[in-house]
């Protein structure tokens, strides 16, 4: 049989394998610790370079907007918004004729106010003394004194009304017949992209496209291997309008019959940030 100074001895053999492999767990675990928060000479955030790109497609508009304001002022607000609607039918029937659509009129703001203006009272004549019997008195010429008050002349009823034009030849008689129906504040035409998503889209994968090659090359250059992508920006990315500038009128001056569209251009600019190795 075993005695007990054989079995201590195995006990303690026992413990120390176990505390080996103990301190062997324990140094692995504080070894990738240190590597993490770089004690060990590495860096925890991992080094990064950025690469800029430009993008942009040009297109022809297909659709101009027209804006413009009717008003009148009268004695009631019932009256001034009669006046108001008797020249929306008359703009309103003149752009039917024209091919454009219900849809693509709208209403941007309809408003009536009163008119003030600030009035003086005449103070009554003061006496100057007492005539003879039967005589008149005398007195001197009316005059005015404060305070002044505000008095109603009347009410401004108003209406703006903002026009899409699909066929763009068409602007410029547009405006012109608008003209004659007795608006006012006649503005545009604004020659725009109806739908310029699909046209963002290709600016951006132009930029997308050119900062990627510059990131490339300048990584063949330097040595280093391109990681994942740490980051993404973009800016821009909205249309730039080269066609003729906007025409106002005040309802009378006639705008030419052809008004040149030009084109806009659509930009994006974009900035990618890659991780290096």
């Amino acid at each position: 049989m075993e005695t007990l100074e054989e079995n201590k001895k195995k006990l303690y053999k026992v413990a120390f394998i176990l505390l080996i492999i103990l301190s062997a767990y324990f140094a692995v675990r504080i070894f990738s610790e240190l590597k993490k928060t770089s004690m060990l000479g590495e860096s925890a955030t991992p080094t990064t370079i950025s690469f800029s790109g430009h993008g942009e497609v040009t297109a022809v508009p297909d659709i101009a907007t027209i804006d413009f304001t009717i008003s009148k002022d009268d004695a009631t607000v019932k009256n001034a918004q009669a006046g108001v609607a008797t020249i929306e039918k008359k703009a309103l029937d003149f752009l039917k004729t024209k091919g454009v659509a219900d849809k693509d009129i709208q209403t941007a703001n309809a408003s009536f106010y009163p008119k003030y203006e600030y009035r003086q009272a005449a103070c009554p004549p003061i006496p100057m003394g007492t005539g003879t019997a039967g005589g008149t008195v005398n007195t001197i010429s009316p005059y005015y004194c404060p305070p002044s008050r505000q008095v109603i002349t009347g009410y401004t009823a108003s209406e703006s009304i903002t026009v899409k034009v699909r066929n763009t030849d068409d602007a410029g008689a547009i405006m012109q017949g608008l003209g004659a129906t007795g608006v006012s504040n006649l503005n545009g035409p604004n020659f725009e992209i109806d739908n310029p998503e699909v046209l963002k889209g290709e600016a951006r994968k132009k930029a997308i496209d050119e900062a990627k090659a510059k990131a490339v090359a300048l990584a063949k250059d330097l040595g280093v291997s391109l990681g994942k992508i740490a980051s993404f920006n973009e800016s821009g990315n909205s249309p730039i309008m080269y066609a003729k500038d906007s025409l106002m009128a005040s309802g009378v001056a006639p705008a030419p019959a052809e008004i040149p569209k030009g084109q806009n251009t659509i930009t994006s600019d974009v900035t990618i940030t890659y991780e290096i190795r």
